[in-house]
């Protein structure tokens, strides 16, 4: 899963997008209004966490901005500004939740888990290919009746290969899947994941296979 945090606190930002990576979650953050628009307009997120006050306006106006490019992408708001009137203004504005600052981490994680399941993303909860079921929210990996334990981005790289079985993946969209556009990633991570992946794979016995499309990416077949 990849999200959009739009968050002026950069230690909390930091603090959140660590948390939140034990989860399997790639985040991207900008703590400004316009750099959220030009990054949903670069990048397809699963879910945007959205605080109110920003340095360059409030928080809300993005919202509208945002459903009227066409995208339905949830929007949580995450605020200080916690009164039922302001929950309702979010809530109106096109917010498919609110929640108030301070908050749990695995409070966030259930209303992620919530929102994820509404129209459209309701098929996109579990993913299956060969004998493999992934289900990226919860971070768990299945051959038959044996659970895989796998490292978080390797995980990553097999949801993203999974979901696109029987079609080349780039390494661009690969990489996408698991890091977030401020990290450096090393020239050869990404092969280093895909050569542990196919060792496990096979030992499960997952039915599946991976090719390298030299020069272009990946593609995952179902066996």
């Amino acid at each position: 899963m990849r999200i959009l945090l739009i968050e002026d606190e950069r230690e909390l930002a930091e603090a959140l997008s660590a948390a939140l990576g034990k989860h399997g979650i790639v985040t991207d953050h900008t703590m400004h209004l316009g750099d959220a628009v030009e990054l949903t307009r670069q990048n397809l997120y699963d879910a945007i966490l959205l605080d109110r006050r920003l340095p360059d306006g409030e928080g809300l106006r993005f919202i509208p901005e945002l459903r009227r490019t066409g995208r339905d992408t949830p929007i949580i708001v995450l605020t200080a500004r916690n009164e039922p009137k302001e929950r309702v203004e979010g809530l109106d504005l096109g917010a498919d939740d609110y929640l108030g600052k301070p908050f749990l981490v695995e409070e966030l994680m259930a209303r992620l888990r919530a929102v994820l399941r509404r129209p459209p993303h309701l098929s996109e909860l579990k993913i299956t290919a060969g004998r493999l079921v992934i289900d990226p929210l919860h971070l768990s990996v299945t051959v038959g009746d044996t659970t895989l334990d796998l490292p978080r981005r390797e995980l990553l790289v097999l949801a993203a290969l999974a979901k696109r079985k029987e079609k080349t993946v780039l390494r661009s969209t690969l990489e996408a899947a698991v890091y977030n556009y401020e990290e450096e990633i090393q020239s050869n991570a990404l092969d280093a994941h895909i050569s542990r992946l196919r060792k496990r794979l096979t030992e499960a016995g997952a039915e599946v296979s991976i090719h390298n499309i030299r020069g272009v990416g990946y593609l995952m077949r179902e066996e």
